[in-house]
């Protein structure tokens, strides 16, 4: 907005009185300014970027999932990112319908708890198929059973642990199932007003039942992590959050496999009837000098050229220089 000067607050007034400026020309003008507007209520917290990156992150989720569940039920399992949005806690809890399965999870060392909804039509085909059942959804959706919990329990787990992998460029979180609820509205987690991300993903077990996921993420669960959330930042472990754990890991698998290291010594070319009379001693000419490099191989890649020569009592090579491209392809 901008601040007038005493001297055109003055000019202004003056030209008021003389009638060179009309208050109904104030007035048009002051009708054209467009207003946005705002609900103090409900303040926006997450910003469209950082909403592009959640629904990234958990495309990536949703296809881990689908593959997992895919394999350990031995049945097809779609699922896809549907919407990634923000709004109330008290609006999330209005629209979920009952009975359902609420998931309320922690991810240490990020403080506070967070909620996966489970709808039934994604619950019950998954339940059936866990028992040796084809998939099939219920006709009428009722209360789980104890026994079913524990399997929800389990499921939800499973679920969880992918959604940490997914969340592995941006945080390394280990989730936590602190209790397991069907009825959304016994225990008020957050505050009605609180802003969460909510994302919402649909799922398909077999050909026909169709369900859905929402993830519940309150605001200060992500605010730590919340500035990385950002198309402009790189994704990719940071090279100080390396667990040094993970890397002497590495190096121990690292050091089993074998690599065939190949030297070309030269080429030539003889008849059948040469190769067939060759004998011990037989000398073969080859395309290669003395001073030139010879190539070694990794496997069947070309890779390096090298010089011949001796490491104490054995036969050894020295690198000389990279294999250019040409040479690659040869």
């Amino acid at each position: 907005m901008d601040v007038l000067s005493q001297s055109e607050i003055d000019a202004l007034l003056s030209a008021l009185s003389t009638g060179e400026v009309k208050i109904e020309e104030l007035k048009e003008t002051q009708q054209q300014v467009e207003y946005k507007r705002y609900d103090f209520r409900r303040p926006n917290k997450f910003s469209k970027d950082q909403l592009r990156t959640l629904q990234v992150l958990h495309g990536v989720f949703a296809r881990l999932l689908s593959n997992f569940l895919t394999g350990y039920l031995r049945s097809n399992v779609q699922i896809e990112v549907a919407s990634v949005d923000q709004l109330t806690y008290e609006d999330f809890i209005r629209s979920i319908p009952t009975p359902t399965v609420l998931a309320i999870f922690s991810l240490n060392p990020l403080k506070g708890t967070a909620i996966a909804q489970l709808d039934s039509m994604f619950l019950f085909p998954i339940i059936d198929l866990f028992f040796g059942g084809n998939g099939e959804a219920p006709k009428a959706v009722r209360e789980l059973t104890d026994i079913e919990l524990s399997v929800v329990r389990k499921i939800s787990m499973k679920i969880l642990e992918h959604l940490a992998l997914a969340w592995k460029d941006i945080v390394h979180v280990e989730p936590v199932i602190e209790t397991v609820e069907t009825n959304p509205y016994l225990h008020q987690i957050f505050s009605f007003s609180e802003i969460v991300a909510l994302i919402t993903l649909t799922t398909q077990v077999g050909e026909s039942a169709r369900g859905f996921i929402n993830l519940c993420l309150p605001f200060p669960l992500l605010d730590p992590v919340v500035s990385q959330l950002s198309f402009q930042r790189r994704f990719g472990p940071q090279t100080s959050a390396v667990n040094d754990e993970e890397v002497k890991r590495l190096q121990y698998w690292l050091g089993f496999p074998k690599i065939e290291l190949t030297v070309l010594a030269g080429q030539t070319q003889i008849t059948v009837d040469d190769f067939l009379q060759l004998q011990e001693g037989d000398v073969l000419i080859l395309d290669k000098k003395v001073d030139q490099d010879l190539d070694l191989y990794i496997g069947e890649h070309l890779k390096f050229k090298v010089q011949a020569g001796a490491l104490g009592s054995k036969l050894a090579v020295q690198i000389t220089a990279l294999a250019t491209e040409g040479e690659k392809n040869v």
